[in-house]
């Protein structure tokens, strides 16, 4: 399935006075658009996977969070706060491991927090609060593809470039991290396809990875996750580019489960390793990757696939969300700032 050629591929949409969100789940089969009036429909959407990457999950939180202040009946902006506080905890609470996500509810938390100013232009300046954070995401993302080119390397043949999970469009606010590096090697004519990574168990990178390449008409081949590591034995892959959930102040990374072992395998072969995300992904407040805690997602993920069951009763299951890929085998960390050493992130903050 392709969406029309005009339309551009927006997760999180406000329209009016509601929410339109691309239910991820049901693709790269049908293209469903969700639409949200109340903030615990938005919960709802970000703990069943409707919205899925760290930015998308932080825009629809941050407009999440206006639907909430606008149904508050007060005239008292401190129990506007108060009742705003508990609910974007509630938000916080749906993806505690995605640091865009919680970076974006305390924004949204701080515009709120005016003890003297009215009710309703409170209310209103949440909104244009989420929208501004919504704009300058694509901007940054658009940079962040820009800076990534610079990296990449200099090869006499178009590049062919590895990706794992989803940081497109789907995951941000329309354009991408590292898919963003992708989008903008492919503007300027240096690419000639991409490798997605499957990403076991849910596969991200085969449903909606390749499903926006092949929106945009860019070569993709889509391969299994334990394929990797012969494909760029192969001499088939160029470079590496992934995202991140969380970066520490060290510079490790915490990301979808498998990052870890392809900054193996990229290191082994020595093909660079790059790391796409917002300064906003980056918790100055946590030392190392090691601090960071891992969720554990349903473990039917791994032994169910549709209505199919994959392993015997009895089987024990474990399902890590995440690994943490230490900063030693990350080749640069690529921000709106530009690339960085994964051991200089720290120098960042403030920035």
């Amino acid at each position: 399935m392709v969406i029309s050629a005009d339309t551009h591929v927006y997760p999180v949409l406000w329209q009016d006075d509601h929410l339109l969100l691309i239910d991820q789940r049901q693709l790269p089969e049908r293209y469903h658009i969700v639409s949200i009036h109340r903030w615990e429909d938005v919960i709802q959407a970000l703990e069943s996977g409707i919205v899925q990457g760290g930015s998308a999950l932080g825009i629809a939180a941050a407009y999440g969070l206006y639907l909430a202040a606008r149904g508050i009946q007060t005239s008292d902006p401190t129990v506007l706060w108060k009742e705003l506080l508990a609910i974007g905890q509630q938000f916080k609470q749906t993806r505690p491991s995605k640091a865009n996500l919680q970076w974006a509810v305390n924004q949204m938390l701080g515009e709120s927090y005016h003890p003297e100013a009215p009710v309703e232009s409170l209310k209103s300046q949440l909104l244009a609060q989420a929208q501004a954070m919504q704009a300058e995401d694509f901007a940054l993302c658009h940079t962040i593809g820009n800076h990534g080119l610079s990296l990449l390397p200099d090869t006499p043949e178009r590049l062919t470039l590895f990706t794992h999970c989803n940081h497109g469009a789907l995951a941000t606010s329309g354009y991408g991290t590292s898919l963003g590096i992708v989008r903008s090697a492919w503007r300027e004519g240096r690419l000639a396809r991409v490798y997605a990574g499957e990403t076991r168990p849910t596969l991200q990178g085969s449903r909606l990875t390749a499903w926006e390449c092949v929106q945009e008409g860019i070569p993709v081949t889509v391969v299994t996750d334990s394929m990797a590591a012969y494909c760029m034995q192969q001499g088939l892959i160029h470079a590496v580019l992934v995202g991140a959930d969380r970066i520490a102040a060290n510079g490790d990374v915490v990301s979808k489960i498998g990052t870890y072992s392809l900054a193996l395998v990229a290191k082994a072969h020595n093909i660079p390793f790059l790391v796409a995300a917002s300064v906003s992904t980056i918790d100055f407040t946590i030392a190392a990757g090691e601090e960071i805690a891992v969720a554990q997602h349903p473990t039917q993920e791994i032994y169910q696939i549709g209505e199919m069951v994959t392993s015997p009763n009895g089987s024990e299951f474990y399902n890590p969300a995440s690994d943490m890929t230490p900063a030693d085998l990350i080749t640069a960390i690529v921000t709106e700032k530009g690339p960085t050493e994964p051991t200089q992130v720290a120098s960042l903050q403030g920035s």
